[in-house]
Formats: structure tokens, sequence, C-alpha cells
């Protein structure tokens, strides 16, 4: 019994690990969904947001044996963070040589936002689901129990693996809004790295096993990981650079 709780800790502990790498770039997209909200109702959008996303997981967990099958879901995923990356850029630059005379554009409302930011936490869920469910099942089993097709002491360590991984996107996100109101540059990085993110639920779509225009291992391959990890390391880098220049020539 006494190696069991070890190797259930272990895992668990993993999947914190792996819940907050996760939470860095999931983080950048709550950040820049909020952005434009007064500084009060900011927390709120995202407290809001990540609570139904919860819900969303939560209630995802039970069929996650079922929705593996389904590539479509990540497939609505990545067209929707590409599409929120394409938009946002487009209308920064469009805005920037727009006619200053002309009204500012509207942005979305507090439910709108709250909305938006379910919908891109969704887009993640089964990233981090999927990867959840690969750690959990190596566990023995505990209990003779079974939830949505997985064993009970399994779906309990993916639970609050996955709680603990709300929670630091929550926070994460938070310092995100923080560092793009000082650095306001930095948000062209950050619909760049939603698009990144949007890229890599398509290889992962692409790699589907009921897709396999790629093949299904590459997604989880250390190529893969090394080429997304550097790209998104390269754009925070260079807008953080641009940011902080961009910063140092406004304030002369």
């Amino acid at each position: 019994m006494e190696s069991i709780f070890f190797e259930y800790a272990w895992v668990l502990l993993v999947l914190i690990v792996l819940e907050g790498l996760l939470a860095a770039d999931n983080a950048v997209v709550m950040a820049v969904m909020v952005k434009h909200l007064p500084k009060v109702q900011q927390q709120k959008a995202l407290f809001y947001g990540l609570l139904g996303a919860f819900v969303f997981r939560f209630t995802a967990l039970f069929f996650i044996t079922y929705l593996v099958n389904y590539w479509e879901i990540q497939a609505l995923g990545a067209v929707y963070l590409l599409y929120i990356s394409a938009k946002n850029i487009y209308d920064q630059k469009h805005h920037k040589n727009a006619d200053p005379t002309k009204k500012k554009r509207k942005e979305s409302g507090f439910w709108v936002t709250v909305l938006k930011v379910e919908l891109a936490d969704i887009a993640f869920a089964l990233d981090s689901m999927l990867a959840a469910v690969a750690l959990a099942v190596t566990l023995p089993e505990l209990g003779n129990f079974h939830i949505g097709g997985i064993n009970g002491g399994q779906f309990t360590v993916m639970l609050v693996g996955g709680i603990i991984g709300l929670i630091m996107i929550r926070f994460a996100a938070r310092q995100f809004v923080t560092l793009l109101e000082k650095f306001p540059a930095l948000e062209t990085a950050a619909f760049l790295i939603v698009g990144w993110v949007g890229v890599k639920l398509a290889v992962m779509t692409l790699a589907h096993p009921n897709v396999q225009i790629l093949d299904t291992e590459f997604p989880h391959s250390l190529t893969w990981k090394l080429i997304f990890w550097s790209v998104l390391a390269a754009i925070a880098l260079g807008g953080y650079l641009t940011a902080v220049a961009s910063n140092r020539k406004t304030s002369k």
C-alpha cells in the first residue's frame, strides 16, 4: 500500500509540473483577452471564465475515453486560437495606421470576455487532459469502481491535477496582465504566442489516430517539443526586447 501511495504522489507531482508548464501559454491567452477591461473587472473575468472552464473540464473527465476519438474538438480549438491571433494582430496594425479622428473600435463587454476566456480554456483543456490520462493510466488501479471508463483512483489524481492547473493559470494570467500593462508593446508577441499555441493544437489534430496526416507520436516527440518551446521562447524574448526598447523610446 505504501508503494502505491508513493506512485500516486509521484504522478500527481509530475502532473502539477506539467500543468504548470501548460499554464504559461494558457495564461498569455487569458491575459490578452481581459486586458481591455477595467482593473476591477479583470480578476472577475478570469475567475468566472476559469470557473466555467473548470465545470467543462470536470464534466469532460467523465467522457474523456470517448472524447479522445473526436479529432474535430482539437481542430476547432486550433482554428479558434489561430483566428484570435490573426484578428487581433490585424486589428492592432489597422488601428495603428488608422485615422486618429476615427472612432476607436468597440471592445468586448464583460460577459462576452468571460465567454472568450472559457472558450480559450476549453481549446486547451483536451491537450492537458490527454496528457493527464496518459500519466494516470500508468498507475495501479485503486478500488473497484470506475468513472468515465477510468479507475476511480486514477480519475481522482487527474481531477486534483486539473484543479491545481487551473489555479496556476488564474494567478499566472494575472501576472501577465500586469506585464502587458507595463509593456503595452508586448501585446503583439502575446497574440503571436496565441497563434503558435493554435499551431500546436493543429499538429495534435493532424497526428490524431483518426487523421494520421502526421505520425501519431510526433506531438509527443522530443523534436516537436524542442521546436515548440524554442519558438515560444524566441517570440517571448523578441517581444520583451521590442517592448523594452519601445518603452525607452516613449519615455525620451
